[in-house]
């Protein structure tokens, strides 16, 4: 798999992420932070080729790189048990984030990044509907991806179900529910969000525990998903820190 930008490269370079090669602009003036991924590169002995700006434009076929790319490993999914495993090595209640159906890789690469901010333990993701991890995630989510744990599984209702016999308490995030500023959202938590279109899948929505919504005010009745699920999961830190 091909990443690209400096953002995504120095996260991926920081991470557990294996980099088989990077590709750097050749003649490109560094600035202290291109430095600084080649220094990174350098100490965990990284193969490093410098090529001109056109290769690499080819060669991720995007000419918005930033003079850096590199060729990954293919992204390694967890599981839901290795989520409930990095709450309880962090002795925190878990805070999970299920995503419904989202299917555009923009979305799904900001959702990572916000979530990841926000202290998320770990995304689940269906296996056939849903956006698979590809290099405009790692793009737009600046790098967030290599530090996140993203589970794949074959049916969203029923791994919520699971879920709430770990006792977690499952929200889901839609048009008519109880306003977000009005629920305590304290404790184990799982946030379901649905997709852009659509929102949550009738089944999906009724295994919830409750269903919560953001307070709209203008003309337009709904929000970007990653904005959505941006707002929701600050809300749910920000109670979380007390």
């Amino acid at each position: 798999m091909i990443i690209y930008g400096k953002n995504a490269i120095k996260e991926a370079l920081n991470s557990d992420v294996t980099i088989n090669k990077l590709f750097v602009e050749n003649g490109k003036r560094l600035d202290k932070f291109e430095q600084e991924i080649l220094e990174l590169a350098k100490a965990k002995k990284i193969k490093i080729a410098f090529e001109p700006k056109n290769f690499l434009t080819q060669k991720c076929t995007n000419s918005n790189h930033q003079g850096f790319i590199a060729d990954i490993t293919k992204f390694i999914y967890s599981t839901t048990n290795d989520i409930l495993e990095n709450a309880h090595k962090k002795d925190e209640q878990p805070f999970i984030l299920i995503l419904d159906s989202i299917t555009d890789p923009q979305n799904f690469g900001a959702i990572i990044r916000s979530a990841e901010c926000a202290g998320v333990h770990g995304i689940i993701i269906s296996k056939d509907r849903s956006c698979n991890v590809n290099e405009t995630v790692y793009k737009t989510s600046s790098g967030a991806v290599s530090d996140m744990l993203i589970a794949k599984v074959t049916n969203i209702a029923r791994e919520i179900e699971t879920l709430k016999k770990e006792n977690i308490w499952v929200y889901g995030l839609e048009l008519g529910g109880k306003n977000i500023y009005d629920t305590k959202l304290g404790g184990a938590i799982a946030l379901v969000v649905g997709s852009e279109g659509n929102g949550l899948r009738q089944l999906v929505k009724e295994t919830c525990d409750e269903i919560i919504s953001l307070p709209m005010q203008g003309q337009i009745n709904s929000l970007n998903a990653s904005v959505a699920t941006g707002i929701a999961v600050y809300e749910i830190l920000r109670q979380r820190l007390g």
